[in-house]
């Protein structure tokens, strides 16, 4: 285990290598993504990832493929405890009453005993509605049923809502009674570096994960990618995965090819320099996926 400012540091750095969330668990370092992989094939390219030295599987209610992951995990041999599976309450259905169910929804789906992460996919539907979905999830984290949580897509503006929320609840009830953000996950890619919003995470050491690390393949061909892909003898999208470690974040490459999910994972034998990491600081804005962070309702 090891903490994010010191990942790309770590001599012990490779597939196997977990930070610690708020919450006091652990989660791997490098994700398996599933979005939009059709549920006919997620247990066949979840279980590829398995045997790839993957542990952590990232999946969500609006992908509708938590059963096969459940499946795969099942099946894999691997002790429960060493995977870590990741859901999401989607938008259009945050309110407490909605968590609450959605949870006991993954749980059957899966067959699993717990959900290691849940998140709030995204920010939609009003203050009361995101407030509203945190607490059914803090609930369910009281009940064992999920061990921790975290959103997606926030704002800083959300984030700070949230967090007034929890210390409003810790200070009417008590240490730990709002519940702890050990997670927020966004797009993140060297055109999309969110600044501010990393800063804000890791000013209180909230883990974070990046969605479309290999910029949904349209950069493959970048010049900023290029030299480095020669220089280190490393695909583009190895290189791209290398950055996201080395940022400290928790990157969730999908594929649903097996050559492609085992070279995603191949990325523990060479190390980006501080120049190389410079050269891809582009100051961009460029979100290949929706945005959800800049939504005001």
């Amino acid at each position: 285990m090891t903490s994010s400012s010191s990942l790309s540091s770590s001599p012990f750095f490779d597939i196997k290598t977990k930070y610690r969330m708020n919450s006091g668990f652990e989660i791997p370092v490098l994700g398996f993504g599933v979005y939009q992989t059709p549920a006919d094939i997620t247990e066949d390219v979840t279980s590829h990832a398995f045997k790839a030295g993957y542990r952590h599987v990232d999946s969500a209610v609006a992908y509708r493929n938590e059963a096969p992951c459940g499946a795969a995990i099942k099946k894999s041999g691997i002790p429960r405890e060493e995977v870590f599976f990741t859901t999401k309450v989607p938008p259009g259905k945050l309110s407490y009453d909605s968590s609450k169910s959605l949870v006991d929804a993954t749980l059957k789906a899966t067959g699993l005993d717990y959900i290691d992460l849940y998140l709030i996919h995204a920010p939609y539907g009003g203050k009361q509605a995101r407030l509203g979905a945190w607490d059914g999830l803090v609930e369910a984290v009281k009940a064992g049923k999920v061990r921790s949580l975290g959103i997606s897509n926030y704002g800083v503006h959300h984030l700070n809502e949230l967090e007034g929320h929890i210390k409003q609840r810790e200070a009417k009830e008590g240490k730990g009674a709002g519940g702890e953000i050990s997670v927020g996950q966004w797009e993140l890619h060297p055109w999309l570096a969110r600044p501010d919003i990393v800063d804000w995470c890791q000013k209180r050491g909230v883990i974070l994960e990046a969605y479309s690390p290999l910029v949904r393949a349209v950069k493959m061909n970048d010049p900023l990618l290029q030299p480095l892909s020669k220089k280190y003898g490393k695909t583009p999208a190895q290189v791209l995965v290398r950055w996201s470690l080395q940022k400290g974040f928790v990157p969730l490459p999908k594929s649903v090819t097996h050559s492609r999910i085992d070279e995603n994972a191949e990325i523990y034998d060479f190390e980006l320099t501080q120049e190389d990491m410079t050269t891809l600081e582009t100051g961009e804005y460029e979100p290949v996926a929706w945005d959800p962070t800049t939504s005001d309702d």
